[in-house]
């Protein structure tokens, strides 16, 4: 509210507030949310005073709120260092009027189709947008992403190795499919997901740059990662196993790194540090079974089919419970469908996914797409009310995957909490059996 109506009486306020000596900037399709919180608890644990908009938006309104709410009655900012994370659509009304010192973009990829559908239309704006002054670390493994503003002074960060890197994409969606140079097609040397991994183009000789902070030595048993910098390397913990999650972490080490914190100051917080409850939260049932929830981000193609190859990905046998829905629009649009026919909901056809349900009032969408990824029909459930899914549960799965988006938080720990207390957990033989 603050920010609306000063943008509102002031269209150009965030430019005439003072802000703080230093801004540190997040920025890009997915990850931008857990890059920024990690990133404030370190900074948190080594007292280092900063504000942030983590309880606010990322688009102008919320970033003047946040500047409202860190400034004296004078106007001046009460910290030197401000933590932001930026909307990468919201650039034309953000940079403008604010130059970060230091900008994290962890990945551009296509997005809802009302906001931001093609990847290089997002590329375009942020090319147009950025300041000149601000220094980029940038995902050295996104040809896209590493192709920003390419006279701003820069580093990359960039995976080595992973035992699951493959030379074919096994996605629906691939967004950099040309050569960002010549528009010649592109070689994909190492795939991990859509986009992400190493290419060449054999017309002009372009080629993945060579990353300032490389991933190498990467045990997931351990979940330990090292990360080189020249001639210097050093050890770090992981927060969580999965690939993207991988990639944020190495870009909260590298954003930092080059803010100035040493090696020490990062690795100590980062031995305490979870993914965001709101992003990921597993929890343990009585009879030993695991209830997990995994936010899928609705109208989003590319973290939707993340969480589905998580969910693939992870042991034993699994129940999916799907919350996708648009709800939230209905009271002003309606959020086309197109969207699910570029998530990869073939990664939900797997012989140890048991059962799918699929509720909300868009259950008969996702369950056409579902028997179109030739999921078979007897292991998918539907139905419109989403509390109704506890009783279809299958007892003989070890798992159940709640996906959620984001508007349905508090919903999907409402279904948690009702599973928790549902025969299926307490390990109890189920009525009709």
């Amino acid at each position: 509210m603050p920010g609306s109506w000063a943008i509102i009486l002031c269209p150009d306020f965030i430019g005439r507030i003072t802000k703080p000596k230093k801004i540190i900037g997040i920025t890009g399709t997915n990850g931008k949310t857990t890059v920024a919180n990690m990133l404030e608890d370190i900074l948190t644990q080594n007292n280092i005073p900063f504000f942030c908009n983590r309880s606010g938006s990322n688009v102008n309104t919320g970033i003047a709120s946040a500047l409202i709410a860190n400034s004296n009655l004078l106007g001046h900012p009460k910290q030197d260092l401000a933590v932001l994370e930026l909307d990468e659509r919201s650039a034309p009304k953000l940079y403008p009027y604010l130059q970060p010192d230091i900008l994290i973009c962890t990945n551009i990829f296509r997005d809802s189709c009302k906001r931001n559908a093609h990847a290089e239309f997002i590329l375009s704006i942020l090319n147009q947008e950025i300041p000149k002054g601000t220094k980029l670390v940038l995902n050295g493994d996104d040809p896209l992403c590493s192709s920003i503003c390419p006279e701003n002074d820069r580093v990359y960060f960039s995976i080595d190795h992973l035992d699951t890197d493959k030379t074919v994409c096994e996605n629906i969606v691939n967004d950099a499919p040309i050569c960002p140079n010549c528009s010649g097609p592109l070689t994909h040397d190492v795939v991990r997901y859509h986009h992400i991994g190493r290419v060449h183009c054999t017309r002009c000789g372009y080629c993945s740059p060579e990353a300032d902070y490389l991933a190498t030595d990467i045990d997931l048993s351990a979940m330990t990662m090292t990360v080189k910098s020249g001639e210097t390397q050093s050890t770090y913990s992981l927060p969580n196993s999965s690939t993207i999650n991988i990639y944020n972490t190495l870009a909260v080490i590298s954003g930092l790194l080059e803010f100035g914190l040493t090696p020490e100051q990062i690795r100590v917080p980062l031995q305490t540090l979870h993914i965001s409850e709101t992003r990921y939260m597993e929890t343990e049932t009585p009879n030993g079974k695991k209830i997990i929830l995994h936010l899928a981000k609705a109208q989003n193609p590319i973290a939707c089919s993340r969480a589905f190859e998580n969910v693939r990905n992870a042991p034993g046998r699994k129940s999916v419970l799907l919350l996708l829905d648009d709800r939230h629009d209905a009271m002003h649009t309606v959020e086309s469908k197109a969207w699910l026919y570029d998530t990869d909901f073939e990664f939900l056809n797997d012989d140890s996914i048991v059962q799918l349900i699929l509720v909300g009032a868009r259950h008969y969408d996702t369950y056409l797409r579902a028997l179109l990824a030739d999921i078979p029909e007897n292991r998918i459930t539907h139905m419109r009310n989403e509390r109704d899914a506890v009783s279809a549960l299958d007892a003989h799965a070890d798992t159940i995957f709640i996906l959620y988006e984001i508007h349905s938080i508090s919903l999907s720990e409402e279904i948690r909490q009702s599973i928790l207390d549902s025969a299926w957990a307490k390990g109890e033989k189920p009525a009709g059996d």
